[in-house]
């Protein structure tokens, strides 16, 4: 592919995709932040631990860092399209999953689901492009 067609096309993507994708970080990050704050309603409605809530907040981000460079080379072969369009898909359920999370097994199933399937969205960008996305 010649540059100026890549260039072309990466910066058809910029337009397009860039503001959907800044949408969906910010949700990423409120659904991060959301565990957080609803802690003390969460455990007094569920009866969950202190231990077990913490065990949850973390294995989210062990399992998101373990899975995200496997997750990102997936993406490369089924494509950017399909992985990030079930990638997203699979991230809201399991954030609405949450509601139905209601013993210390549940809880801990879904924040590790959670954190597989956002590892699948994050980093998608190509690096050599960062720098435009960053700055725009």
């Amino acid at each position: 592919m010649s540059t100026a067609l890549l260039d072309a096309v990466v910066k058809k993507n910029r337009v397009r995709l860039i503001p959907f994708m800044l949408a969906l970080y910010v949700l990423a990050f409120l659904d991060r932040s959301n565990i957080g704050f609803a802690k003390q309603t969460y455990q007094i409605d569920t009866g969950l631990s202190n231990e077990a809530y913490a065990l949850g907040a973390g294995i989210f981000f062990v399992v998101y860092a373990f899975l995200g460079v496997p997750a990102n080379l997936l993406m490369r072969k089924l494509g950017a399209r399909t992985w990030i369009g079930t990638t997203t898909l699979l991230w809201g359920f399991l954030s609405a999953a949450m509601a139905w999370a209601d013993t210390e097994a549940k809880f801990l199933i879904v924040r590790t689901l959670l954190g597989a399937a956002e590892a699948g969205f994050f980093p998608w960008y190509d690096l050599s492009h960062l720098a435009m996305v960053s700055a725009a």
